[in-house]
């Protein structure tokens, strides 16, 4: 009788799958989560070559690092066990010790993660030809393997935060040596990861499709793929959402789209941390910024509060300074430059330039940036003050600005939330770019380097706090950059998409897919 139940049962059961009514948990098993990008195409899948937002946010769903910010914050306290289920460290905080899960598998056959997969990946990650993360890394003198799960950090000095290098963020992800060597530049198109999703695919100029890891540490997916489009448009990546083509889609920091996607049925407009800080870093070596004149004026020349205006107050916040509000270190005590046309006039006369000046300048046609830096370049030319705009694709952006192509530099970032790390990647004369250990100092500034130094090997946060405050003070009076604004991530999604967290911040600077994602 048992028997005849069971297979009475089975029959239900497969009957219910042919009908379309297994239930919804069994239905997300086989669900594809669709999510709209304002893309070309991905750059480098190879997490620690991804810079921009494209790439990050995508990565962050294929790879982990040794500890991990909780799913949904960026809150440093609130840092977990990630590919290592614990660690230690000595007494003078120079030598930490990882004890690594077992049994964790990389995607695609590449087997087992062991001690040298993570001696191998921080190795790369603190290398300046294989990361573009290296100078995160300056302080460790040695990573070694113990034994298969166990790895030693040995550090030459102090930093700010090990465990913030070691998160599931930028030089932090740990990547399949074997693969690696194998794969050789292919990697950064053929990356592997231990994360909940492989990389299946990538089909040039249309998506990047992922598909779930099931052998997972975490337990498998419950999406069994995901389909990330590139769709740079504004306009069609907003029509694709709303013709159901996608699930989630990456938004514009905008009042009106905020207000009005917020009006579509069914739909969640989430808003979230960190605060990109927008900067217009100016190169203090070639004319015409190497005159302070010529950089006041057009410090005076940007108006912050209309800014804010016009992207919004529900997306938006003026910039304070060049370390972004909300860090472990910010500090506004050093008034910026207010807006003041008539100054900027007279101070551009002073430098030699009484009918104003005109400076060619790269920018990216990503959508949001673009907008931002047209709505700059007419403040500027209030002052008399042109902006020739050369607009290329954003991986193309990337790599010019990096070759010191563009006197002016508009940059959306956000970093771990430490004023060392933005200080330091932006405004220290070892980031410089052109320069071996080149990282974002497109303003070729290094008068704080200094305070920036001496507070990241202090063991006092108070004088920490005091050299970081000192180096802003010191870098925004040279006015080696001028803070914009501070605008919030914002993407759509249905209402059926259950990331399976509450969504407050977010490091890969979009909604981070996990195994427990799903689409009810």
């Amino acid at each position: 009788m048992r028997g005849f139940k069971s297979a009475l049962l089975g029959s239900v059961m497969a009957l219910a799958a042919a009908i379309g009514t297994v239930p919804k948990d069994a239905q997300a098993q086989g669900q594809t989560l669709r999510v709209g990008m304002a893309a070309q195409d991905v750059g480098r899948l190879d997490p620690h070559f991804a810079v921009s937002t494209i790439d990050r946010v995508v990565v962050a769903w294929m790879f982990n690092g040794l500890v991990r910010f909780k799913p949904g914050s960026i809150d440093p306290s609130e840092i977990e066990p990630d590919l290592a289920e614990r660690w230690e460290s000595s007494a003078d905080g120079k030598t930490w010790t990882f004890h690594l899960r077992r049994g964790v598998q990389f995607h695609g056959g590449f087997g087992e993660l062991t001690a040298e997969d993570v001696v191998f990946s921080l190795g790369k990650s603190g290398t300046a030809a294989t990361s573009a993360f290296a100078a995160d890394f300056r302080a460790f003198e040695k990573v070694e393997a113990v034994d298969p799960y166990t790895v030693r950090i040995t550090l030459r000095e102090n930093v700010p935060s090990l465990l913030g290098i070691l998160t599931n963020y930028s030089g932090g992800y740990i990547v399949s040596r074997r693969a690696v060597q194998e794969r050789g530049d292919a990697f950064a198109r053929n990356p592997i990861g231990t994360g909940p999703f492989a990389l299946d695919r990538v089909t040039p100029n249309q998506s990047a499709e992922l598909v779930a890891h099931q052998q997972y540490f975490r337990g498998a997916p419950q999406l069994a793929r995901i389909s990330y489009r590139f769709i740079p448009s504004d306009a069609s990546r907003d029509l694709a959402y709303q013709n159901r083509e996608l699930d989630v889609n990456y938004g514009r920091a905008d009042q009106t789209w905020l207000n009005r996607t917020r009006q579509i049925p069914n739909t969640v407009v989430d808003v979230f941390e960190p605060g990109e800080l927008a900067i217009l870093n100016l190169n203090t070596r070639q004319p015409p910024f190497n005159d302070i004149r010529v950089r006041r004026a057009l410090a005076h020349a940007v108006n912050r509060a209309e800014l804010v205006r016009f992207r919004g107050q529900d997306v938006t916040r003026e910039g304070q300074s060049l370390v972004p509000r909300g860090y472990l270190g910010f500090s506004n005590a050093t008034p910026l430059l207010p807006f003041d046309s008539n100054r900027a006039r007279a101070l551009l006369a002073e430098a030699g330039h009484p009918n104003g000046l005109t400076i060619r300048v790269i920018h990216t046609q990503l959508p949001e940036m673009l907008t931002m830096m047209q709505v700059v370049q007419q403040q500027l030319r209030r002052s008399g003050i042109t902006l020739d705009l050369q607009v290329v694709e954003h991986a193309t952006w990337h790599q010019q600005i990096r070759q010191d192509l563009s006197p002016l530099v508009y940059y959306s970032a956000a970093r771990f939330p430490v004023a060392d790390i933005y200080l330091t990647q932006f405004y220290h004369g070892r980031s410089r770019v052109q320069t071996p250990t080149a990282v974002t100092n497109f303003s070729h500034c290094d008068q704080a380097d200094s305070q920036i130094d001496a507070a990241r090997v202090s063991t006092n946060l108070e004088e920490q706090r005091r050299l970081w405050a000192e180096a802003q003070k010191i870098l925004l009076e040279n006015v080696c950059g001028v803070p914009l604004l501070e605008t919030l991530l914002v993407f759509a999604r249905r209402d059926n998409v259950d990331y399976g967290y509450e969504l407050k911040g977010s490091m890969s600077l979009g909604p981070l897919i996990t195994e427990a994602t799903r689409i009810r």
